[in-house]
């Protein structure tokens, strides 16, 4: 499967929904309208593995048998033909669910372009309702794939705050904030305690992915935009952050569609830097 994105017209036979909307009222948003078929996924309590916000961040990673019996409890083989989507045009926990899924040998999973507005103006049927009950599988992991959220595996590198820091300090990585450009300048922050960035990032907000349709540029514009910003450096010297570690997946989705592969995700990102280390403003 060549791109990590569903995109308008490609066919949806066979496919198997995994709504990640989130937000407080989402399971009853999902319930008011999904995607026909849909399972629903919970990013804070199902995709993230809470603790402390300054060790680990706001959304750090569950454990892989964590994600594994998710998985197997909703029916899905690790041969499932999966599309992830939510409702802010695959910005939010959509494309943390492809990473996630990537990172643990699934090669059949993409994230579909435009989100749930986009499938409902595309007329992708829908339904309401909670999700039927369904009979549940044994999702079986890829070969060498056993640890693979918690060692770090080739598809899907992650670095620690500390790593991060060394990397800024030495001055031999491309560290990448994807957020709004008012929250990176420490305008203010509407989630974290303190507004400010990691000294020394750069900024990339996400928004900047999408065309003015809100879907996902070509992949030949995004390998001409993200070329120009890496220059000669390999992309595995590149590590993305956001707020929390979720919204960087958006990026590295885009990335993957561009054909660039190996920046690292820092998952504890600007939630768990802001309480432990110096910032920037400005």
């Amino acid at each position: 499967m060549s791109s990590p994105l569903l995109r308008k017209g490609d066919p949806t036979a066979g496919v198997q929904w995994i709504d990640v909307r989130s937000g407080p009222d989402a399971r009853a948003s999902f319930e008011r309208e999904h995607l026909r078929g849909a399972r629903w996924f919970d990013l804070e309590t199902e995709l993230s593995s809470k603790d402390d916000p300054a060790h680990g961040g706001r959304h750090p990673l569950p454990s892989t048998a964590r994600l594994v019996d998710l998985l197997s409890a909703h029916g899905i083989n690790s041969d499932a033909d999966l599309v992830c989507y939510d409702d802010k045009g695959g910005a939010n926990a959509a494309a943390r669910l492809w990473w996630m899924l990537t990172a643990i040998g699934h090669s059949r999973v993409r994230v579909l372009d435009g989100g749930l507005a986009a499938a409902i103006a595309d007329a992708i049927p829908v339904e309401s309702g909670p999700m039927a009950p369904r009979d549940p599988a044994r999702y079986a992991l890829a070969p060498g794939f056993e640890q693979a959220l918690e060692q770090r595996s080739p598809s899907a590198p992650t670095v620690t705050i500390d790593e991060v820091e060394r990397a800024l300090s030495v001055g031999d990585r491309l560290v990448i904030d994807v957020r709004d450009a008012f929250r990176y300048r420490g305008e203010s922050e509407p989630i974290d305690p303190i507004a400010g960035r990691i000294p020394g990032a750069i900024n990339v907000p996400l928004r900047e992915n999408l065309g003015q349709d809100g879907r996902f540029l070509g992949p030949d514009a995004l390998a001409a935009k993200y070329g120009a910003i890496l220059g000669d450096r390999s992309p595995s010297s590149v590590i993305v952050h956001c707020g929390s570690g979720v919204t960087a997946c958006h990026t590295l989705l885009a990335l993957a569609e561009a054909g660039i592969h190996g920046a690292s995700l820092y998952v504890g990102s600007y939630s768990e830097w802001c309480r432990r280390k110096p910032i920037a403003t400005g």
